[in-house]
């Protein structure tokens, strides 16, 4: 099926209504803030557990709050809304975006098979990227250090994969420790004894329904997340309005930075130590920046200023003031937001909790299968089974291998933990972890991409940093208590991400050392000498240019192959999206008379691969309008100089309405090339399977050279076409350290053979495929 239409591309560059606004506002708070809104169920109790020693006065109670208030204040409010927002890469928001980022502006790239043809793309040039005259010094001396040094590359890259490593880890976590502060609240209606073997059963079977449901995609029930968020956002509102006035009316006293100073200077190492419950006030704040490409900055900024900011405020503030009148019974600090709930509304507040607690692990479970995704197309991780769940929403998938290993793992973490304080441990080391990368990438987009002063730069990551760094201390101690967890976690996904992206760069430098020189093939001359069969070969490489290992190989031990050889390369680009009519980069390889071609598919690592019978049609019509447009009056094309191939851009059939478009059905008695100033030309009466024409454009005058090369193309088509894979065994070459040999030979090629094959070989008829084995010494 093909979604292209249906991919918004930079929402944040078109001009939008504010009905669409407001619109896009509202549909936020269900997606991107569920998380968020419910942070008040947990930090309280987290930030009272066992740090800090209670007294009679509220310098403890005001002290949190103030924390609460200036780091939601400096964090989501100032650093995400007002400046992280705006680093977005063509609309697209997260860890990987501000990476692709920096990778087209200093060409830093971890992707192998990159071209200058790419920088060419609308999408690349869309952000603004300046010339050299127009960066400073010290940009322009970043930039070239940057591009030097592979060490530093390498670091950029390390940093970038330990930031998306934590936002799985994140989405192991953050089910767990919402769902089970949600239910924790039956606690209050039933005797110790009773709660201890009700709320980790409930929270499990919570859970498993919840990822359950995955499978169906959240575009069926996603209608309801906002009222949700919505309804639970006035609810704690109000309550925290009402305490307010009902219990403690000075309570807005503790807004002063100076309670801060008076916390930690009573509390010390106590008052430290639990600003890892503290930070938990914002969880869920990096989805603003990861789920950008869903909606617009304005209307994320109109919802968290206008809605989730004011109430979160209200609800903390609620909290407190009933906790200053109650902190003489200890157990109060103990179960946390559901004691400062008035009793006559304390069941149905725990059912708006329930279901608000499912709604923000939704939206971090539906972001882990979304950044999965872009570490696969960026080769940064394994191959997996990706489907869409909606033909009409945009970024809807589900990932059943990364869906059943978080439901695992979740559980593992509600059964072993059982209480909030070490899950709340666990979770808060994960978002300050991606916070501190997302504050690291973005001080690099100052100077690199928006060309602001490194004094500028410099201030950002010192002021945010610096908080930040104080948190993770505070986090990062606690390290025996819950906190190793995403430890654990990071290490395992970081290993398995840098394995297959190593193997998988070795791999491609392999291709390239041992592809087959032109000399070659020119000496064989157009029969290759071999006897060439009707139909198409389509040949699958990683290379872009040159001759792959695999052809040869082919051609030396069997003594025919096709008429039309077609070396076929699907590649990703840093970018979010390609306009389908840039789709295809296509060349010749040889002299004309060879009926050889490449064919370059670029996508981007956001973009929805279309379905293989259509991506067949566009691969056929890209060719056949390369042949008929090989004028240089009539195509710019792109010189590959590796090579000494002319590529030129095609679009897909569909955004190239002036092009050649292809039909086939089984009625026609001939193929034709059909125009209003051209013959037909028929063919043979004989039978075939399928029919095929090509419909060239009216305007269109075509010499009869071209004629026989598309009417070769268009038998060639008819006949079939052949699908030649390469199956790669990699091994570590003789002499390699013993490092080498145990990540390639063990740890790449158990990942090879346990993931997916590529996308476009899952669907491909087995009597139509070829294999050829290769072995690789890398």
């Amino acid at each position: 099926m093909d979604l292209e239409g249906a991919i918004p591309t930079s929402p944040i560059k078109k001009k939008e209504s504010w009905k669409t606004v407001l619109s896009l506002a509202y549909q936020s708070l269900g997606v991107v803030y569920g998380d968020l809104s419910t942070s008040p169920l947990y930090v309280y109790k987290s930030a009272f557990a066992e740090d800090i020693q209670h007294s009679d006065t509220n310098e403890e109670i005001f002290g949190v709050l103030s924390f609460v208030f200036w780091t939601l204040t400096l964090m989501p409010l100032l650093k995400y809304v007002f400046i992280v927002l705006k680093a977005d890469d063509n609309g697209e928001g997260g860890t990987f975006a501000l990476y692709s980022l920096l990778c087209r502006h200093a060409r830093v790239c971890s992707l192998p098979n990159c071209q200058l043809a790419d920088e060419e793309l609308s999408e690349y040039k869309k952000d603004g990227m300046a010339s050299n005259n127009n960066r400073s010094f010290w940009g322009s001396s970043l930039k070239s250090t940057l591009e030097k040094h592979k060490i530093l590359q390498r670091l950029l890259l390390v940093l970038a994969l330990i930031g998306t490593c934590m936002v799985i880890g994140d989405g192991v976590l953050t089910p767990a420790i919402s769902v089970f502060s949600a239910v924790s609240g039956l606690e209050l209606s039933m005797s110790k004894e009773q709660h201890r073997y009700v709320e980790v059963p409930a929270a499990c079977a919570i859970l498993i329904f919840l990822f359950a449901l995955q499978h169906y995609g959240t575009h069926r029930v996603g209608f309801l997340f906002a009222p949700v968020v919505i309804t639970w956002l006035l609810c704690i509102s109000a309550i925290g309005v009402y305490n307010i006035f009902y219990w403690n009316p000075k309570v807005y006293q503790a807004l002063s930075p100076f309670y801060m100073y008076k916390f930690l200077k009573k509390t010390q190492k106590g008052g430290w130590m639990s600003l890892g419950g503290i930070l938990l006030c914002i969880t869920g704040s990096e989805a603003m920046f990861a789920d950008l490409g869903h909606f617009s900055q304005l209307s994320i900024k109109i919802a968290f200023t206008f809605v989730v900011y004011p109430s979160l405020i209200l609800a903390y503030m609620g909290q407190a003031a009933y906790l200053s009148k109650h902190h003489i019974l200890e157990t109060n600090y103990r179960i946390g937001f559901y004691v400062s709930v008035p009793e006559k509304i304390r069941w149905p507040v725990l059912v708006i909790a329930i279901f608000a607690a499912v709604v923000g692990s939704q939206a971090i479970i539906t972001g882990t299968f979304s950044i999965i995704k872009q570490c696969s197309a960026l080769g940064c991780f394994p191959r997996v089974k990706i489907i869409h769940t909606s033909s009409k929403m945009h970024g809807q998938i589900y990932i059943p291998e990364i869906n059943w290993t978080l439901m695992l793992l979740c559980l593992a973490v509600t059964v072993g933990f059982r209480d909030t304080k070490r899950m709340g441990n666990a979770s808060g080391l994960a978002v300050i972890t991606v916070m501190l990368v997302t504050t690291c990438l973005m001080s690099l987009v100052i100077v690199l991409c928006w060309h602001k002063s490194v004094f500028l730069a410099i201030l950002f990551i010192f002021f945010f940093g610096s908080i930040e760094a104080l948190y993770f201390s505070a986090s990062l101690i606690k390290f025996l208590e819950g906190a190793w967890v995403p430890i654990a976690l990071a290490l395992i996904f970081s290993a398995i991400m840098y394995v297959w992206h190593y193997g998988t760069l070795k791999k491609y430098e392999f291709d390239v050392q041992n592809k087959v020189s032109i000399n070659w093939l020119l000496a064989l001359g157009p029969t290759l000498g071999i006897v060439r069969v009707r139909g198409i070969g389509l040949i699958h490489t990683e290379l872009v240019s040159g001759i792959p290992a695999i052809f040869s190989h082919f051609v030396t031990n069997l003594p025919a192959f096709h008429q039309v050889v077609v070396f076929l390369c699907i590649k990703s680009v840093p970018v979010p999206h390609v306009s389908p009519k840039e789709r295809f980069l296509v060349g010749r390889v040889g002299p004309k008379e060879y009926r050889l071609y490449r064919c370059i598919a670029r996508y981007g690592y956001r973009d929805v691969h279309k379905d293989d019978l259509e991506f067949e049609k566009d691969l056929i019509c890209s060719i056949a309008e390369f042949i008929r447009s090989e004028r240089p009056e009539c195509s710019i094309p792109i010189l590959d100089s590796e090579n000494d191939e002319r590529m030129t851009v095609i679009g897909t059939s569909s955004s190239n309405l002036e092009g050649i478009r292809m039909h086939e059905d089984g009625d026609v008695d001939s193929s034709q090339i059909v125009g209003t100033s051209e013959p037909r030309v028929a063919k043979s009466p004989e039978k075939v399977r399928k029919r095929v024409r090509f419909i060239v454009p009216e305007s269109s005058q075509i010499n009869n050279g071209v004629k026989e090369e598309l009417q070769e193309l268009m038998e060639a088509r008819e006949a079939g076409m052949a699908f030649i894979l390469g199956h790669s065994y990699v091994r570590a070459k003789k002499g390699s350290s013993l490092i080498k040999k145990i990540v390639i030979n063990l740890g790449y090629d158990f990942l090879r053979r346990n993931s997916r094959g590529p996308t476009y070989a899952l669907s491909i008829p087995h009597a139509s495929t070829l294999e050829v084995g290769m072995v690789y010494q890398v």
